[in-house]
Formats: structure tokens, C-alpha cells, sequence
């Protein structure tokens, strides 16, 4: 389940490398078919063109837990994590910004971004896979269902700020970044009980300002990354391969659980293990 191709800083694609593995699971007695396409596509029962039957709430978990397991069976076992060592954050008046960690340890570090698509099944998949994840959250994207990321939350993943509304920052004055970035950091400690200290800007689009507002924010960190997954697919800026250090952008996306195993064979295939960012960023 896993597709590579190497990409620009930006994250826009230049060259497809490895074609994504197309993955057909026919579960039986649910009429589910997963063939290439995203969840949530189609019927609620089945492929586009299926007949629709309303399922109750039982089968409805039932039908979750089956399509989960179906990706589980794709994730690669990892050896055990390494004790962390964090790096040492430099100090000053901007926060310092990331894409990779400084480690020569064997880890890389998944992210997911921003909230409005909350597909059941990935957390169920996060919960069995065990997967430490750091979830930069947009507030206004989280407002309507809350809850789906405090499920996330118990399971271990580290809550972190995104901005209220999504903007571009860059260019933008201190008052505006301050108020979406301080805002959002106070707004997500409310809901969430654990004030963020890492801080992703939407689009990767930022300026001093931003690295000024995010230090005085009480941030640790400006966070960007190095790979993101998209359908599937993931897109490196850089060579051909995950580094160690490297960090993963994921979206909640209707295809959020074929990134994350993507993303987890990528990791596999670079001999690398899947880290919480936070043990290293802190």
C-alpha cells in the first residue's frame, strides 16, 4: 500500500517513482469493497453503483472494525523504540523551525494536520497500531465533533496548534499571527486539557513574524516537514527515501488510513522506527 514520488520544497510532486499498490479487500457479508478508492466514496455499504442498505449501529462498528483490521494486516512491525534523546532547542527571541530533527537516531515522526475529515476508522487504527502521532489542529476545524480527537488523544497523541482559522501568516502583522496563533494555543489547552508547544503554519507559509509570535506564544518549536502523503502516495522533497529524523505530513483526509500505512511502510522500508515528536522536541 505504499507509492512514492519525489517532490519540490513545496511539497508539489516532479517525479513519480514507484506506482501505489493497489489494494482490493471484498469483505464478506458487509457488500465493503476497498479497490483504489477513498473511504467515504460511494454508498455507505459499498462501491459506487451498490445498493444501499441502512445498516444499524452494530453493523456499522462492525463494518469499521472489519476495514480496519483490513489495513492492519498491512503494517510493518517495527523494532523497539529508542530511548528519546531530545535535541537542545536554541534560544532567542524566534522559535527555531523544523522539517527534520537533528538525531542520528533511527526514527521519523508522523503528523496529521488540520481536522474538518474524521474518519472512525482512524482511530481504531492509531489505537492498534500503537502509532505516536502529534496532531496539528486547526480550531474551527475540530469545533463540531471535539471529542474524535480526545479519542485520539487517550490513545496517545499529542495535541499541537494549527491556528484558528487556517490563513496564510506570511506578510501578515503581529497583531493578526498573534491572535491566531496565541488564540488557537489557548483555545486547544481549553478543550483539551494540555496547553500545544509545538506549532504548525497552514500552507508551510511563514515569515520572522511568525517565529517572533509562535516564542511569545510560549512554542517550542515551528514545525514543517520533509515528506507528505497524499492518497496514498508519499512525496519526498528530498532524495528518494525517509531520513532519519524526517518529519511526515499527513491530513485527515477521507484517505487518512491509506497515508498512515503508507506513510508506516515508508518508514519500514528506510529502516527506520515510528518516534513521538514531542520526547524529541521538548
Amino acid at each position: 500500500m505504499r507509492g512514492r514520488s519525489r517532490a519540490s520544497d513545496n511539497g508539489t510532486p516532479v517525479m513519480a517513482l514507484v506506482a501505489l499498490t493497489t489494494m482490493v479487500v471484498a469483505l464478506a457479508g458487509d457488500g465493503v469493497v476497498l479497490a483504489g478508492r477513498r473511504l467515504g466514496e460511494g454508498s455507505a455499504t459499498g462501491p459506487p453503483g451498490a445498493s444501499t442498505v441502512e445498516a444499524s449501529p452494530s453493523a456499522d462498528v462492525e463494518r469499521q472494525s472489519a476495514l480496519t483490521a483490513s489495513y492492519i494486516n498491512h503494517i510493518p512491525r517495527f523494532a523497539p523504540q529508542p530511548t528519546p534523546q531530545p535535541m537542545a532547542l536554541p534560544s532567542g527571541l524566534l522559535a527555531p523551525q523544523l522539517s527534520r530533527v537533528p538525531t542520528t537516531q533511527p526514527v521519523a515522526f508522523v503528523t496529521i494536520d488540520d481536522g474538518w475529515t474524521k474518519v472512525p476508522e482512524a482511530v481504531e487504527l492509531i489505537r492498534a497500531a500503537r502509532l505516536p502521532v502529534a496532531l496539528f489542529l486547526e480550531v474551527n476545524a475540530v469545533r463540531d465533533n471535539p471529542s474524535y480527537f480526545t479519542a485520539l488523544q487517550d490513545h496517545g497523541a499529542d495535541i499541537e496548534a494549527h491556528t484558528k482559522t487556517h490563513p496564510n501568516l506570511a506578510g501578515r502583522s503581529y497583531e493578526f499571527q498573534r491572535d491566531e496563533i496565541c488564540g488557537s494555543t489557548d483555545q486547544l489547552a481549553g478543550m483539551y486539557g494540555r496547553r500545544p508547544s509545538l506549532f504548525r503554519p497552514p500552507f508551510g507559509d511563514l515569515d520572522s513574524t511568525t517565529l517572533r509570535v509562535a516564542r511569545d506564544c510560549g512554542l517550542r518549536a515551528v514545525v514543517l516537514w520533509k515528506e507528505t502523503v497524499r492518497s496514498g502516495v508519499v512525496h519526498f522533497q528530498e532524495g528518494d527515501h525517509i531520513v532519519a529524523g524526517d518529519i511526515i505530513l499527513v491530513h485527515f483526509r477521507t484517505t487518512i488510513i491509506e497515508d498512515l500505512v503508507a506513510a508506516l511502510q515508508a518508514i519500514a522500508a528506510a529502516g527506520l522506527v515510528p518516534a513521538r515528536l514531542t520526547d524529541y522536541v521538548r
